[in-house]
């Protein structure tokens, strides 16, 4: 926690911008109220028009293919507040910024995504080996658009420092670029060595992209965070930053975790650029956080997720023209013979990749699907498919933190284990601290790794990545790892099966109601 005065000032500086920012975008909406409030004390006929609007928002909302969670705030609001609900809807509905921000995503997923070659036979391989596989494989293709290798190694870190000095010294060899793309970067004792080699690789005349989310990076580093980097030679951008105009796109975050070099090695996982992550500070006892490696062809899909964020975010930047170049074909022939599919996931669409792995996961299990996430709110479709496996035979574990980082959504949390453990799923707390990784393995043969929590945040609202992997080692590893860890959690499933009090279960069910919004 050595921070020096410039950059305490600097964090200090990026939280009041967003503190005022919100405080700006609550007064814009209390202005348009009172406004609203005027016109229909003096015209009769605008509430009766609001009450009608309200009514035919409440059947559009209920027509809408989107899962009930997702309905069910809105059609409350309506409902009982007909005036807050219509007004406050139409805003997020017909927001001009997120429309804007839509229409670029797809124009340059059009440009990008067009460039992951598709191998057929690869797929064909896998549906050869395990039908049910490639059936996951062949959705995350067909919808998520990024396509399956088998000519890629990975190797599993089962802790997020284990992957960070690997990240380093991988970082080292870079010859031509350097795409990092991060949730929370922390401008402290671990990002020193990091910084020092991509100063050094950029003075060398490499092509050094650092890019980070605003919210989730303002309790760590201020804008000067860009201008220090700019300086060094290190082409840095900010995804998304807070500012006081009404616009719903900040709601959407970037929590992608990416690193690429060169186009041959890529890392993803749960870890953030951030002393906590690395055991330097722990304020939430143990972090645990998981990540992986990959060498070979399936570095391309991790380059062109970044690629997506970097240009899509603002229009006054200068944007890459050709992307070709960062998507060179190296030749390389893999160790093992494994199946990986690194994807992404956009809110700006309306395919839930991220949630539908997960699921086909529970579906396609046939022993064990075990997951570990930091938070656990989750659909009424998610349930049904845990409930499902666990009630078809399947082995279904899930493991979240026994020291909590945000004691709201920890209550949120723990207000799903009833539900879960009374069909048959077991629940287990990480003791020694916050568990941080994302992840689940099933049957010793698939596994996933990447950033994608089991919340709404992530399954819904933010930008997310991971990677599906089939019959490599990092999947036993994983496994491994899950067998070494549930002897440090303690088992709620019986605590929270036997029953809760009246309160308990009043105080949970109005947090589950929330829970999409938080």
């Amino acid at each position: 926690m050595n921070m020096t005065v410039e950059k305490t000032d600097a964090v200090q500086n990026g939280v009041k911008r967003a503190i005022f920012a919100v405080i700006a975008i609550i007064l814009q909406i209390l202005v348009l109220y009172v406004i609203y409030f005027r016109i229909e004390s003096r015209f009769v006929w605008v509430s009766i028009l609001i009450n009608l609007l309200g009514a035919v928002l409440v059947l559009f909302i209920y027509g809408k293919h989107v899962t009930a969670a997702m309905k069910m705030p809105w059609l409350i609001l309506i409902t009982a507040f007909p005036i807050l609900g219509v007004f406050l809807y139409l805003m997020t509905g017909l927001n001009k910024g997120t429309h804007e921000m839509r229409n670029r995503y797809k124009l340059l997923d059009g440009k990008l995504m067009p460039l992951l070659t598709e191998n057929d036979t690869v797929l064909e391989s896998l549906a050869a080996k395990d039908i049910g596989v490639a059936s996951q494989s062949r959705y995350i293709r067909d919808y998520g658009r990024y396509p399956v290798y088998n000519n890629t190694d990975v190797v599993f870190y089962d802790d997020g420092a284990k992957g960070y000095e690997a990240q380093l010294k991988d970082l080292k060899t870079a010859e031509k670029f350097i795409f990092m793309e991060y949730h929370a970067i922390e401008d402290g004792k671990s990002f020193e060595p990091l910084h020092e080699i991509l100063k050094e690789k950029a003075a060398a005349g490499v092509d050094v992209r650092i890019f980070y989310d605003y919210v989730g990076s303002m309790g760590f580093i201020g804008n000067s965070f860009v201008d220090k980097m700019e300086k060094d030679g290190i082409k840095c951008r900010v995804f998304n930053p807070m500012n006081p105009v009404l616009n719903f796109f900040i709601n959407n975050r970037d929590h992608r975790k990416i690193t690429v070099i060169d186009g041959r090695v890529g890392f993803t996982g749960g870890y953030n650029l951030a002393d906590e992550y690395f055991h330097v500070t722990e304020p939430y006892g143990h972090w645990l956080d998981t990540g992986i490696r990959l060498e070979g062809d399936a570095v391309k899909s991790l380059t062109v997720a970044f690629l997506e964020n970097w240009n899509a975010i603002r229009d006054d930047d200068q944007d890459d023209k050709d992307f070709s170049r960062f998507l060179p074909d190296i030749p390389y022939e893999a160790k093992e013979k494994g199946y990986v599919q690194p994807y992404a996931d956009s809110p700006m669409d309306e395919e839930h990749v991220g949630e539908n792995v997960y699921m086909n996961v529970l579906r396609g299990a046939k022993k064990y699907a075990w997951f570990i996430t930091p938070y656990l709110i989750i659909t009424d479709e998610m349930i049904s498919a845990f409930a499902l496996a666990a009630k078809s035979g399947v082995d279904v574990r899930i493991i979240t933190p026994g020291i909590p980082d945000k004691k709201l959504i920890y209550s949120v949390t723990r207000s799903y284990y009833a539900g879960l453990a009374r069909n048959g799923v077991r629940i287990f707390e990480y003791t020694p601290g916050f568990c941080h990784a994302k992840q689940c393995v099933s049957d010793d043969e698939v596994a996933t790794c990447g950033t994608i929590n089991l919340d709404f945040r992530s399954l819904y609202h933010h930008f997310e990545n991971g990677a599906f992997m089939y019959d490599y080692q990092a999947v036993k590893d994983m496994k491994r790892m899950f067998d070494e860890t549930f002897p440090k959690c303690k088992e709620v499933t019986m605590e929270y099966k036997v029953g809760r009090s009246s309160f308990l279960r009043i105080k949970q069910l109005i947090l589950r109601l929330a829970a999409p919004l938080l």
